[in-house]
């Protein structure tokens, strides 16, 4: 558990971002990381599920008060952290009509000043936003030579899930 966490934090009265992850809308999550995005095109739900459930903390951002009942999910982005050393964000994105609103701008302000992500080293992956990113501190990786990674392996993924 998370200690002297903020949930929930207003924009204009007409936005909202929460890491309360009972009010995500999974379909909207879901279609948009599915068909839209670049990065999980074609990923089932219960992938989708799974990542929201093992991650420490989500950020869903609504038009209109997710506590009331009477909200939109119009972004979303996930944070895979040890909350002390390394943390990891993914999966951020705006649906395309709520764009140019400030809204990712002001999402990323929210997420890299938690207290407990705000000194970690943060990674991320882009393939087209780097100039927000930038904005927030992160930056191309030093001594890259240095750097490793196990790439994906789906099949591995969805025997792991008994989805494939």
């Amino acid at each position: 558990m998370l200690a002297n966490k903020q949930e929930e934090w207003i924009k204009n009265g007409d936005f909202y971002i929460s890491t309360n992850k009972s009010y995500l809308d999974i379909d909207v999550i879901y279609n948009f990381l599915s068909e839209e995005s670049y990065w999980l095109k074609g990923i089932s739900k219960e992938l989708v599920m799974a990542a929201i459930e093992h991650s420490i903390l989500c950020y869903g951002i609504y038009e209109g008060e997710p506590a009331t009942g009477s909200s939109k999910q119009v972004g979303f982005a996930r944070v895979v952290s040890d909350l002390v050393r390394f943390s990891w964000l993914g999966d951020v994105f705006i649906l395309p009509e709520y764009r140019g609103k400030g809204l990712s701008k002001w999402l990323m302000s929210v997420i890299t000043e938690h207290p407990h992500l705000k000194g970690t080293n943060f990674h991320l992956a882009t393939r087209d936003a780097h100039s927000l990113y930038a904005q927030y501190g992160f930056k191309p990786l030093d001594n890259i030579e240095n750097r490793m990674a196990r790439p994906f392996d789906w099949d591995a993924i969805y025997d792991g899930y008994k989805k494939g």
